[in-house]
C-alpha cells in the first residue's frame, strides 16, 4: 500500500510540475518582454531572455537526469519546480514586488535564486546517492 501511495504521489506530481513549468518559462519570458518593452537594445533584451530562461532549463534537465535519483529527491524536485514557478510568476507579473527596486532587478534576482536552491538540491542528490549506495554494499 505504501509503494502504491508513493507511486501516485510521484505520477502525479510529475505532469502538474512539468505542466507548471512550462507555463511559468512561458509567463516569465511575456513579463519579461512587457516590462522591457521601452528598451531598443536587443542584446539587453536577449541577455535577459537567456538568463530569465536559463532555471526553467535547468529544472528540465534536472527532470531528464532524475530518474536515477532516489523517490525522495525527485518528489523534492517537482516540489522545487512548483515553487519556482509560482514564486517567478508572482514576482514578475509585479504581484509581488521589492519596495525602492527597479524592474530589471527582479528579472535578475529571481534567476539567481533559482539556480542556487537548484544547486543545493542537486548537491542534496548527489549526497543522498552516494549514502544509499555505501548502505547497499
Amino acid at each position: 500500500m505504501k509503494t502504491v501511495k508513493k507511486f501516485l504521489t510521484i505520477s502525479i506530481l510529475q505532469p502538474v510540475a512539468l505542466t507548471a513549468l512550462y507555463c511559468a518559462a512561458g509567463g516569465s519570458f511575456a513579463f519579461m518582454l512587457y516590462t522591457g518593452r521601452y528598451n531598443d537594445s536587443y542584446f539587453l533584451m536577449l541577455a535577459f531572455t537567456v538568463w530569465v530562461l536559463s532555471p526553467f532549463v535547468a529544472l528540465l534537465v534536472a527532470n531528464a537526469y532524475s530518474k536515477r535519483w532516489p523517490l525522495l529527491t525527485r518528489q523534492t524536485l517537482y516540489w522545487l519546480m512548483i515553487l519556482i514557478t509560482v514564486v517567478s510568476l508572482l514576482f514578475y507579473s509585479g504581484t509581488v514586488s521589492v519596495p525602492g527596486a527597479k524592474p530589471a532587478f527582479v528579472f535578475l534576482i529571481i534567476p539567481l535564486v533559482s539556480w542556487i536552491l537548484l544547486g543545493l538540491l542537486i548537491l542534496a542528490a548527489g549526497w543522498q546517492s552516494r549514502r544509499l549506495n555505501e548502505a547497499n554494499k
